[in-house]
C-alpha cells in the first residue's frame, strides 16, 4: 500500500489561501472599528474609541498581534511574492508573442489582483512602522491611572475636539511651567531622601503614612514632567495626553488625515485592500470547492462585490470623514 504525500507547492498554495481569507476577516473588522471614528456624529469617535480599548486591553496582545496577524500577513505576503515573480498578465493587448485574452472579465481581475499586491507589499509596511511603531503612543502607569501621550499639529478646531474628549495638551511653555511647579515643591522633594531612611513597622503610624504617600505623590509628579520633557513636540504642534489609549489614537488618527497627501495615499490603500481581499474571498470559495456550479460562482461573485462595496465604503468614510466629517472641530 503506498501513502500518497501533498505536493509541497500544493500545500503552500492551500496555505496561502487560508491566510488570506483569514485577513479578509480581519480587514473587515479594522474598518468596522475605524468607521466609528467618522460615521456616529456627534458622539466624539466613541465607537471607536471603545473598539480600540477593547483590543488594547486584550491579555497577552503582542502574542496575538505576533501570530494571529503578523504571522498570517508574512506567509501570506512571502507565497504572494512568488505568485508576483511568476505570474503572467494576459488582459492586455499582444503582438502575438504572448496570451491577450481582454475580453474576459476574470482576466482583468487576475492583472488587477496582482497589480493590489505590490500597492499592498508597499502599503502595509508602511501602515504598520506608522500606526504601530513610530505613532504609537507613549505610556505612563502609575497606580491604578494610566496616560497616553502623542504628538499631534495644532490646528483650531484641536482645542474644542480635545476639551470633548477629555484630553490635556502641552506646548513647549506649559511643560517648561510644569517643571517650575515641580521644582517650587522642594519639602516634598526633600520627603523624597526622608522616606529612604524610614525603618519597618509593623503598627500603624500616621506620620509615616503622610511622609510615604507624599513622597510618592512628588515621584508621580516627576515622572509626569519627565515623560513630557522626553517627547518630541513638532514645530506647528503640541504633546496631546488622555486617559486612554483609545482616546490618543483617535487624536492621532484625526491629525493624519487631515493632510491631503495621507488621504490620497489611503484611499489608494483602503482599495487596494478592498478589491484584493474580496477578489481573493471569490477565489477562495472557486478553489475549496465552497462554490462548483458556474450559477453558484456567479451568485458568489456578485456577494463578494457587494460585501467588498461595503467595507469599501467604510474604509474610505475612515479615511474623509474622521477630520473632515465628524473631528474637525
Amino acid at each position: 500500500m503506498t501513502v500518497e504525500i501533498l505536493p509541497r507547492a500544493f500545500v503552500w498554495r492551500r496555505l496561502h489561501s487560508l491566510m488570506g481569507l483569514w485577513l479578509v476577516l480581519f480587514l473587515c473588522e479594522h474598518l468596522l472599528v475605524n468607521s466609528q471614528a467618522a460615521l456616529l456624529l456627534g458622539d466624539n469617535a466613541r465607537g471607536f474609541v471603545e473598539g480600540v480599548n477593547a483590543i488594547h486591553n486584550l491579555p497577552y496582545l503582542q502574542v496575538i498581534e505576533i501570530f494571529l496577524l503578523g504571522v498570517p500577513i508574512l506567509l501570506h505576503g512571502i507565497w504572494g511574492v512568488k505568485y508576483l515573480m511568476t505570474s503572467k498578465s494576459n488582459a492586455r493587448s499582444s503582438d502575438g508573442s504572448t496570451p491577450a485574452l481582454s475580453q474576459y472579465g476574470r482576466n482583468h481581475a487576475y492583472t488587477w489582483q496582482r497589480l493590489t499586491s505590490w500597492i499592498l507589499l508597499v502599503g502595509i509596511v508602511l501602515h504598520v512602522a506608522k500606526f504601530r511603531f513610530i505613532d504609537y503612543p507613549t505610556s505612563l502607569n502609575q497606580g491604578d491611572r494610566s496616560y497616553y501621550f502623542v504628538p499631534v499639529s495644532l490646528d483650531k478646531g484641536l482645542y474644542t475636539v480635545a476639551a470633548r474628549l477629555g484630553v490635556e495638551l502641552y506646548g513647549p511653555e506649559k511643560i517648561v511651567q510644569e517643571r517650575k511647579e515641580l521644582e517650587d515643591r522642594g519639602g516634598e522633594q526633600a520627603l523624597v531622601e526622608v522616606s529612604k531612611t524610614l525603618p519597618e513597622t509593623m503598627t500603624f503610624d500616621a506620620q509615616q503614612q503622610m511622609i510615604l504617600t507624599s513622597a510618592q505623590s512628588y515621584q508621580q509628579k516627576m515622572q509626569w514632567v519627565e515623560m513630557l520633557e522626553r517627547q518630541e513636540i513638532p514645530a506647528d504642534g503640541v504633546i496631546a495626553v488622555s486617559k486612554d489609549f483609545g482616546t490618543a489614537s483617535v487624536l492621532k488618527v484625526r491629525d493624519t488625515f487631515k493632510h491631503p497627501l495621507y488621504v490620497g495615499l489611503y484611499t489608494i490603500f483602503v482599495l487596494a485592500a478592498c478589491f484584493h481581499g474580496f477578489n481573493g474571498l471569490w477565489t477562495f470559495c472557486i478553489t475549496w470547492g465552497v462554490v462548483l456550479k458556474v450559477a453558484a460562482q456567479k451568485r458568489m461573485l456578485r456577494f463578494a462585490w457587494g460585501l467588498m462595496a461595503l467595507v469599501t465604503f467604510l474604509g474610505l468614510i475612515s479615511v474623509w470623514g474622521t477630520y473632515f466629517l465628524n473631528l474637525r472641530a
